[in-house]
């Protein structure tokens, strides 16, 4: 191992350690904001009668 290589390893775990936990908790909200965006998405394309009988799990 080089020491440029060893350096740049050095590098990308001090990054990771530092950052790590702040892109876990992004990457969650991320997910979470998708999921909010998708189930909106759903719920508009329904026509208004629709929801309700949706919701109750019967076929429309």
């Amino acid at each position: 191992m080089t020491m440029d290589i060893a350096g740049e390893v050095i590098l990308a775990a001090l990054a990771l350690r530092v950052f790590g936990r702040d892109a876990v908790v992004l990457l969650r909200r991320l997910a979470a904001a998708g999921v909010r965006a998708g189930i909106s998405e759903m719920r508009r394309d329904l026509p208004e009668g629709a929801k309700s009988s949706h919701h109750e799990g019967q076929a429309s």
